[in-house]
């Protein structure tokens, strides 16, 4: 059975120059199956817009596993391992915060829209890491982002979860990958798409009970992110952000 999260669902603790529209990725999805706000390990997407000029000053993560995916503009990293980089579209960034990290977010030019991406690992206090990946930028098909650590995936998150993207355009159709034991949750960041009668739009999600997602009918061109989920895998609940329920 289908399982849609609809945008009425979402939260916007902030709003202004920095506004998230924080993405409960269980929420009403399944509906009284939901035991947890989180969806397995896979927490929050929040869906940030920041104006040009903000700053988010230099702050802590702990046992978060965050990607960074930004889809319009530029979101310059500076963090506690000295490292200044800017985040655009096709870069990546992977923070696996562990025990701790700091770091800064900067936009200097124009405006940026992005998700960030908050995972709960699968044990407390692991070795803080950074990772960087540079991807193609307007992918029709699936690109395989991220994955656990024992995969051969370009960016590793110390969880049971696989995390790619596509940007299809209108008319397309596309397989929705699968794996054994692993659950879908599709989430569409710009565009709508038409799964099996499902119509789903920014902001939105969908899901399904059996492990398997209908093809994708794209109604629009669109960016969408898929993640596959254990959803019986351990993990933290003490995150900053990934841990809150």
């Amino acid at each position: 059975m289908l399982y849609k999260l609809s945008a009425h669902n979402h939260k916007q603790p902030f709003k202004g120059p920095f506004t998230i529209t924080r993405v409960q990725t269980t929420g009403n999805i399944l509906r009284d199956k939901a035991k947890d706000t989180a969806f397995g390990s896979l927490s929050y997407i929040d869906h940030a817009v920041m104006k040009k000029g903000l700053t988010i000053k230099m702050h802590e993560h702990v046992n978060d596993e965050i990607l960074s995916y930004v889809w319009k503009g530029k979101m310059y990293h500076r963090d506690s391992a000295g490292l200044e980089v800017p985040i655009t579209p096709g870069n990546l960034m992977m923070m696996n915060a562990g025990s701790s990290f700091w770091h800064e977010e900067k936009v200097k030019e124009d405006y940026v829209e992005m998700l960030q991406i908050f995972v709960r690992p699968k044990s407390t206090d692991l070795e803080p890491n950074i990772q960087f990946h540079k991807k193609p930028i307007s992918n029709s098909d699936w690109y395989w982002m991220v994955g656990p650590e024992e995969s051969n995936a370009p960016l590793h998150v110390r969880q049971n979860i696989y995390i790619y993207d596509a940007h299809p355009k209108q008319g397309d159709t596309l397989e929705v990958p699968r794996k054994e034991g692993y659950q879908p949750f599709l989430y569409v960041l710009n565009g709508k798409i038409t799964v099996g009668e499902e119509v789903v739009g920014k902001y939105e999600a969908i899901t399904h009970d059996e492990n398997k997602l209908p093809n994708v009918n794209v109604e629009e061109n669109t960016t969408i992110v898929l993640f596959l989920v254990d959803m019986d895998a351990s993990m933290s609940l003490t995150g900053t952000i990934s841990g809150r329920s």
